[in-house]
């Protein structure tokens, strides 16, 4: 959709242009610009934010292989009391 208003946004700008209104012209482009820069600004923060999830995901991995670790330790010293016994 965004394409189609962009294709929309760029041929009625190269139609005020070709009327002599340069003002007009200038003006749609610079709102174009500002449309292009705005949706790259939205897709970096997007890719900010699954970095961040991918992030945190890892760190519950590691929470969890911590977790299971600690409970393979406590398994592994129970064992070793219930043989001394």
């Amino acid at each position: 959709m965004k394409k189609i208003a962009l294709a929309l946004v760029a041929v009625s700008a190269l139609g005020l242009a070709a009327c002599g209104d340069r003002d007009a012209a200038d003006t749609n482009a610079a709102d174009t610009n500002a449309e292009l820069t705005a949706n790259e600004a939205e897709a970096d923060v997007n890719a900010s934010e699954a970095a961040e999830n991918a992030l945190d995901t890892a760190a519950n991995a590691i929470d969890t292989a911590g977790e299971a670790v600690e409970n393979a330790a406590d398994a592994t010293g129970e064992a070793v009391e219930n043989v001394a016994d």
